[in-house]
């Protein structure tokens, strides 16, 4: 596959509900070669779900939220969504994925990937039920930071020639590792000029970002077509001496 490849982190919190005549399907999702890892995964994390006690440690939930161990227990027979509907919270809610039309779900569908903790690297579209489990969970001996990268690293790789930007975490990068990928550093930059990074708002950026290439159908494949795109857009994004920049503000008024 050549062209633009997005990939995105989860997110902790997640929409309830889905279809219950779908449930889950490792060989359906995307890279079904990571089936084995997937069901090692699962198997861990019910393991340490069946008693409140490990969940809690391993799963680091409090007391409002030591019920999601429960999702990790019926994962076969939960009803599922696509992965761009289940997440939510400040990354996926600019996407508005429910209300999205088909042209920009199959663009997603096509071009982006997130790096999920319980499934490894799946597609937009791929259908998978609530879960609780963050990149740093304790599976004992199941290690995540262990497991995932060399299989998911490879998995990512067949999917061809093309510019493969990077929107993950740190965390959830340390799981899929991806040579010559595009990372962006959300800035937001003051009247006098100077920039500084954002931390916990560089996400909606992303979810911003991330949604207007879908909306506008983006044919990107390498990085000159990324910024041909961005500026068609009004989309500020600047090679540095360092890496690459997106500036916050220039999505609030980007043009579809």
């Amino acid at each position: 596959m050549t062209g633009l490849t997005v990939l995105l982190p989860p997110s902790e919190t997640k929409r309830e509900g889905g279809d219950p005549a779908r449930t889950l399907d490792l060989g359906a999702l995307s890279f079904p070669e990571l089936s084995d890892e997937r069901a090692a995964v699962i198997t861990a994390a019910r393991s340490v779900s069946s008693e409140e006690s490990t969940a809690r440690t391993a799963l680091k939930l409090g007391p409002r939220s030591v019920a999601e161990r429960l999702r990790n227990l019926e994962l076969d027979t939960a009803p599922t969504l696509p992965a761009v509907e289940r997440y939510t919270g400040v990354l996926y809610d600019p996407l508005d994925a429910p209300g999205a039309d088909d042209a920009t779900r199959r663009w997603w569908s096509d071009h982006v990937v997130v790096q999920s903790a319980m499934f490894g690297p799946i597609g937009a579209g791929d259908r998978i039920p609530a879960y609780r489990l963050s990149h740093d969970a304790k599976l004992g001996a199941l290690r995540l930071a262990k497991h995932w990268p060399g299989p998911s690293a490879g998995a990512l790789g067949q999917r061809g020639d093309g510019l493969v930007l990077d929107l993950r975490s740190e965390g959830y990068r340390a799981l899929g590792p991806v040579r010559d990928a595009v990372t962006l550093r959300v800035v937001s930059v003051d009247d006098g000029g100077r920039r500084r990074a954002l931390n916990h708002w560089n996400k909606t950026a992303k979810g911003r970002l991330t949604a207007l290439l879908g909306r506008t159908g983006a044919e990107v494949g390498d990085t000159a077509g990324l910024l041909r795109w961005a500026a068609a857009h009004g989309v500020e994004i600047e090679r540095t001496d360092d890496g690459w920049d997106l500036v916050a503000e220039s999505l609030e008024g980007a043009r579809l």
